[in-house]
């Protein structure tokens, strides 16, 4: 596992091969096969009528995270969700004897189960606690470093009152739907700088910060809205269901686009642009409809990112067989939306095509005031607001 990590650039320091080598992760998942245990692939752990609640994440991604993490022998890290225990080891080996870690979850049995595994894996000395993540844990604060394996949508400043001057905070993220592992490194002015952005996708912090649910169905047959600005109006669900029916023009963009541009490189970047922005996604029936074949594949469904209009609204799409993408009208849509759009993926395409990891975040706390920088926006958290910059290019 660790050898195909680091082959494919996951693990890039010695430290993180030694520790992810030292662990035994089949031993954090008991009903698993070996195989399975192994497989660079998320293990859903807990599943309450139909929903996951909990998993172990992806070794790469385990690894990814504790590269951005950058932990030194000595220090003081809080994790919020335990999941299986097996990040917190990992983390308890980079430490040392020297350091601490503490996991907090918000569900006993997940605790009582971690517990267990650490116990079995010979890493004992991880403090484990039973609340709630939102409020971090102060007790043991401060920390030099405080990591989330769950998803956010808000920066608390519980966890950033938490962490030592200095230290570094890593989540995943919402940023205008994407979301995004975010290292930010805590200044003596009370801001956070991103050293490192990597795309994600994590099981949604539950309590105090779980925050609203984001996604919106349009009908009863798998069609479902997501927008990439949390509260941000949708067209009316009926007229967009009209609307979907009604394929229109189409504009030729002459390039090609993965599963990740769609979703998070160019994505984001119009997401950026045009707040009102939202993921359109086809589940279950409607993910084997006509019209749904021209959307990405993720996840098992059918997805893309659509700019509405009055009248309807424009998306991304392209053939199964991954030729040049398009931008399609549906309803009666004004012509100007699509060439907004067009706009966005052209200098997109100029910009040599960033993704996540090219982008630098600045979070000032709320009641700070900031304005959009060249080439940023400016995208408001409940507890923070955020400056998105793309170093090299304008979004927009």
């Amino acid at each position: 596992m660790v050898d195909a990590l680091r082959r494919d650039g996951r693990v890039r320091s010695d430290a993180v091969a030694r520790a992810m080598g030292a662990i035994p992760r089949h031993v954090f998942l008991p009903g698993s096969t070996v195989e399975t245990a192994y497989a660079d692939t998320a293990v859903v752990t807990k599943v309450v009528d139909g929903v996951a609640l909990s998993s172990a994440s992806q070794p790469s991604m385990v690894a990814i995270m504790l590269e951005q993490l950058d932990l030194h022998p000595g220090q003081r890290v809080l994790e919020i969700g335990a999941g299986t225990g097996y990040n917190a080891a990992l983390m308890a080996q980079l430490v040392g004897a020297a350091g601490e870690v503490t996991s907090v979850d918000i569900d006993e049995d997940i605790v009582v189960a971690a517990a267990e595994h650490l116990v079995a894996a010979g890493c004992p000395d991880v403090v484990l606690v039973t609340g709630d993540g939102a409020l971090g844990y102060p007790a043991g604060a401060p920390y030099d470093r405080v990591v989330l394996t769950v998803g956010a949508a808000d920066l608390r400043p519980e966890w950033v009152a938490q962490l030592a001057t200095g230290g570094r905070l890593l989540l995943p993220l919402r940023v205008r739907g994407s979301q995004l592992s975010v290292a930010l490194d805590l200044g003596a002015d009370g801001v956070l700088r991103s050293a490192s952005v990597r795309s994600c996708a994590f099981i949604r912090l539950r309590g105090a910060g779980a925050g609203e649910e984001q996604v919106v169905a349009i009908d009863g047959r798998g069609w479902w809205a997501e927008p990439a600005e949390p509260g941000a109006p949708l067209p009316n669900a009926t007229s967009m269901r009209a609307a979907l029916d009604r394929p229109g023009a189409e504009m030729q963009l002459g390039v090609r686009l993965s599963v990740a541009d769609v979703w998070d490189g160019l994505g984001l970047w119009i997401a950026l642009a045009e707040p009102t922005a939202f993921r359109l996604l086809a589940r279950d029936a409607a993910a084997g409809s006509a019209v749904a074949a021209e959307l990405v594949e993720i996840g098992g469904a059918r997805a893309t990112i659509a700019v509405p209009g009055v009248g309807g609204f424009v998306a991304l799409v392209q053939d199964e067989h991954g030729g040049p993408a398009r931008i399609r009208c549906h309803g009666d849509v004004a012509p100007g939306v699509g060439a907004r759009v067009a706009a966005l993926v052209e200098a997109w395409v100029t910009a040599e095509r960033p993704h996540s990891a090219d982008l630098q975040l600045t979070a000032f706390p709320r009641e700070q005031s900031t304005s959009a920088a060249a080439g940023g926006r400016v995208v408001g958290l409940a507890s923070a607001t955020l400056l998105v910059e793309y170093p090299r290019a304008r979004v927009g």
